[in-house]
């Protein structure tokens, strides 16, 4: 990649359950396919220290060696300011230029389907980039 050209940059959004893992997954494919720095947003809705989806001790080592293994270029980031999900990813969406943003979704109830998620619905509405939405296997795996 030449010195003028900024790096490609695939954003997501990661909680450690299988939402989470599937659109690990699928990020990590995109950067490698893409040859982008992947930049993983794990961000605490304001007390880290009871919030169960922010990564801390082994997790956060486990997650730091996979992204190694993994071979792609990547970083974590763990924003504790307390602001709702949709709010961290566009942020970090703008401040990286994204070019793609990858969530994980829920699945959800008939009534579920017609109401998406409240964050998932201002994440598309907020964020510029292409967005892709992924759903855990049906085993959870």
């Amino acid at each position: 990649m030449g010195e003028d050209q900024a790096m490609a940059v695939v954003v997501v959004g990661y909680v450690p359950n299988a939402r989470g893992r599937a659109a690990l997954d699928h990020a990590l494919v995109e950067a490698r396919r893409r040859d982008a720095l992947l930049v993983v947003v794990n961000s605490s809705r304001g007390d880290a220290l009871v919030d169960s989806d922010f990564l801390q001790g082994q997790a956060l080592l486990d997650l730091h060696e996979e992204l190694t293994a993994s071979g792609v270029r990547a970083e974590v980031r763990q924003p504790v300011r307390g602001r709702d999900v949709s709010e961290e990813l566009t942020a970090v969406v703008e401040e990286t230029g994204a070019e793609l943003l990858v969530i994980g979704l829920k699945k959800r109830s008939a009534v579920g389907k017609l109401l998406m998620g409240s964050a998932a619905q201002r994440i598309l509405l907020d964020v510029e980039c292409p967005i892709l939405g992924v759903k855990s296997s049906p085993t959870g795996a």
